[in-house]
């Protein structure tokens, strides 16, 4: 390729994973990961042997606004089309612990998948299996790749609707340039105010005859707790204020 030659790489537009859903047994939970895709930005949600989608049932009860969408909009397919168009990731609770079975092995958590996700190019879906069993090991045997939820040793399963809400929502980078929270820019009381909060402190512990010979390793002790802090101004002031009065208390006694 010359130099001159145009980069088709560059400003792609990609398209953010797939969900798919493998056999649920519930209407309900459908109707949950839909909501949770509604939640966190994802829009493409495929179904592989669905239970009845009853427009009046429980799966448009519980999908919340994805109900105008997310629910209605859902593909349809079989688990040989969604094996064969994309690349699939498997999410299980259950893996194995080493590389003498790639049956559920190496797997991400979804935090890993965060961050990789971002720079890969190609249609991607998040697979979810049975309420009960999950995806099979023939099924899993099929799939590009394995996620894996971190939670408890002793408990590690979590509901279908949990799972995939947990997911989605540690990859909503993919999908999100903005949530309805905030920025919280946090601005530090200048070191002048800050200043005044350790002088005070240091005229506190001289009031109340803290000893002598612990008062650097104390007040060494206290510029540590507030520098992890980042006081703000108010805050900082309130302090000074309420050290104050706590000084001039034993004088006034």
């Amino acid at each position: 390729m010359s130099d001159d030659a145009p980069d088709t790489r560059t400003d792609v537009d990609r398209t953010p994973p797939a969900v798919a859903v493998v056999d649920a047994q519930s209407p309900g939970n459908v109707g949950t990961i839909a909501r949770a895709m509604k939640n966190f930005g994802f829009e493409d949600l495929l179904l592989v042997d669905p239970p009845e989608l009853d427009p009046d049932g429980e799966a448009y009860g519980f999908a919340g606004h994805a109900r105008e969408d997310v629910l209605p909009d859902a593909d349809e397919i079989t688990f040989d089309h969604l094996a064969e168009n994309y690349h699939t990731i498997g999410c299980t609770a259950v893996t194995n612990e080493d590389d003498r079975s790639h049956t559920r092995f190496p797997y991400s958590t979804p935090a890993a998948l965060a961050e990789r996700l971002p720079t890969v190019e190609g249609p991607t879906a998040l697979v979810f299996g049975r309420e009960r069993v999950g995806l099979t090991n023939e099924e899993l045997a099929r799939i590009d790749e394995i996620c894996s939820i971190p939670a408890s040793a002793e408990y590690p399963v979590l509901n279908l609707g949990q799972a995939a809400t947990v997911t989605l929502y540690e990859l909503r980078s993919l999908t999100l340039e903005e949530t309805q929270l905030p920025d919280l820019e946090r601005v530090r009381a200048p070191e002048q105010t800050i200043d005044r909060l350790y002088d005070q402190w240091a005229a506190l512990l001289e009031e109340i005859n803290h000893p002598a010979e612990k008062r650097d390793k104390t007040m060494r002790m206290l510029r540590r707790v507030y520098g992890r802090a980042d006081l703000t101004e108010r805050e900082a002031t309130t302090l000074v204020g309420l050290l104050r009065r706590a000084t001039d208390r034993p004088a006034e006694n």
